[in-house]
Order: C-alpha cells, then structure tokens, then sequence
C-alpha cells in the first residue's frame, strides 16, 4: 500500500464537495416534493412521483444520457448557456453535481414523503388554532416532527452521491484534479495496474460509507 503522503487525495476532496452540493440540491427538492406527495392529491399524482423516482432503478448511464440530451452543448439549454455565459456542465464538476442529485433525488423524496404522512395533523391543527400561519406550522411543527426521518434520508442521499459513478462518468469526464471523483479514482487505478492505490482509496470509501449508513440508522431509530 502506498504511503499517505505520497497519495492524490484531490479525488476525496472533490468527491466531498460534489456529494455535499448534491446533497443540499436534492435536500431541497425532497423536501418540496416530499410534502407534496403526501399532503396533497391531485390527478397524475402516482405518475409524477413514479418520475421522480426512476433515477433509483434506471441505469446511471441513462441518467448521463438524459443530461447530455438536455443540457450537452448540441441541446438548446446548452448552446445557450454556451453561447450567452461561455459556461457548459460538460467536462465540468458542476456536471457531476447535477448527475448525482438527480440520483441521490429519490432517497430524500421517499423519506421525506414517508415522515411528513406519519406527523400527527392534531398536532398541525393546534397550532392553527393558536393563530399561527400555514408556513409557520410547517416551520415549527411539521419539519421538526418529520426531521429524523428526512435527516436519515438525507444521509443515504449523501452517500449515494458520494459514490455516484456511471451518470457523472458520462457528464463530467474523469480529469485529475479537475472532475475526477473517488470511484472515478478507484477505476483508473484498476485500469492502470495500480492495485495498491485502489485498494487504499476503496478502504477509504467504505469507512466513509459505514460511518454514513451507522449515523442514518440511528436517525430512522429516533423516528
């Protein structure tokens, strides 16, 4: 095994950062969408909740795909972007961002959707009763009571994101200390005979992910 100091680390560091960003994006909209889907029922319900749930069983290459398609220098989003921003997620970290919230999207909605129908409405209704304003229940009991299981949620979300693959292969690219991520890391260094380096860097990962997977089952036993 190579000695640490001699090891890249700029993988681990970006691969942080990306699942960190990631993780607030898809926080944010699991959040939104989460309370959506189990509060409100309108027609087509099943079926949009089923879309933001695909990236959980498609192929991450079809994700990366998907991206390309609408947001690749050739689509209308990206020639814009190219044209009146000089700016393109192509070959950019930012492009790994996108590709692993979308993944790590399904975590946070399912557990979000799932903690805000068990949050008891009685509660909910006397807060109204004492004047309080619908965002103001939401802020002070709704969230507060469905906290646990969002924030379980939410640590899966991360450590999906942290392992993102595929999706981010096909957006991103893997260029060393630029778009280069930790499981991108591991494979060059399976690719290139260095089996040392893949093994110290897939040991890193997997203490990162067991930390990650014993905080969010000690969050789902608070629920």
């Amino acid at each position: 095994m190579p000695p640490l100091s001699t090891v890249d680390w700029s993988p681990l560091t970006l691969s942080l950062k990306v699942a960190f960003v990631a993780t607030l994006v898809a926080l944010a909209l699991g959040v939104a969408l989460g309370w959506l889907f189990a509060r409100r029922r309108f027609p087509g319900r099943l079926l949009l909740e089923s879309a933001f749930m695909l990236p959980l069983v498609l192929p991450p290459t079809v994700i990366g795909y998907g991206i390309l398609v609408a947001a690749g220098r050739r689509s209308p989003l990206g020639a814009w972007l190219r044209e009146h921003f000089d700016y393109t997620i192509i070959f950019n970290w930012h492009g790994a961002v996108v590709a692993s919230a979308l993944v790590a999207l399904p975590l946070v909605l399912k557990s979000a959707s799932s903690a805000f129908a068990e949050v008891d409405r009685t509660l909910e209704a006397a807060a109204r009763t004492l004047g309080q304003s619908p965002f103001s229940v939401f802020l002070r009991v709704t969230l507060p009571l469905a906290w646990p299981g969002i924030l379980a949620g939410t640590l899966l979300a991360f450590a999906r994101a942290m392992g993102e693959f595929g999706a981010s292969l096909m957006v991103a690219g893997s260029i060393p200390g630029q778009t280069q991520t930790l499981s991108m890391a591991i494979y060059d260094a399976v690719q290139a005979g260095k089996d040392d380096l893949a093994l110290l860097l897939v040991i890193v990962t997997s203490l990162l992910s067991i930390g990650i997977l014993a905080a969010s089952t000690r969050y789902l036993s608070l629920r």
